[in-house]
């Protein structure tokens, strides 16, 4: 069972930067795990903003493409979004996410507890 769990978030002004960090655990090393930062703002559906792979391979969002950078420190099973140029709309509970069927994040998703990020103009 995988545990994620998240900090980081906050309140900034627009154009400043915040940096987010899901602890993960609970997995054997062989795992083959697809790790990525999904969010939800008010009123919306759930959005996938970033993702990492296994070997590598990001993938973004358009929303966040050129300002949000998603990376993993394995030493410390840590998966890191570095959100820069932040905008209003960019305010939404942020949700860590793992899952082991090849980043089709369709089935078998765990989920961190959310974090609170909110920017005012």
């Amino acid at each position: 069972q995988v545990q994620l769990v998240e900090s980081g978030g906050g309140s900034v002004q627009a154009g400043g930067s915040l940096r987010l960090s899901c602890a993960a655990s609970g997995y054997n090393y062989r795992t083959y795990l697809c790790m990525g930062w999904f969010r939800q703002a008010p009123g919306k559906e759930r959005e996938r903003i970033a993702s990492l792979k296994d070997d590598g391979t990001t993938t973004y969002s358009d929303s966040v493409k050129g300002r949000f950078t998603i990376s993993k420190d394995n030493a410390k099973n840590t998966l890191y979004l570095q959100m820069n140029s932040l905008k209003p709309e960019d305010t939404a509970i942020y949700y860590c996410a793992a899952e082991t069927w090849g980043c089709a994040w369709q089935r078998g998703i765990y989920w961190g507890q959310g974090t609170q990020v909110t920017v005012s103009s």
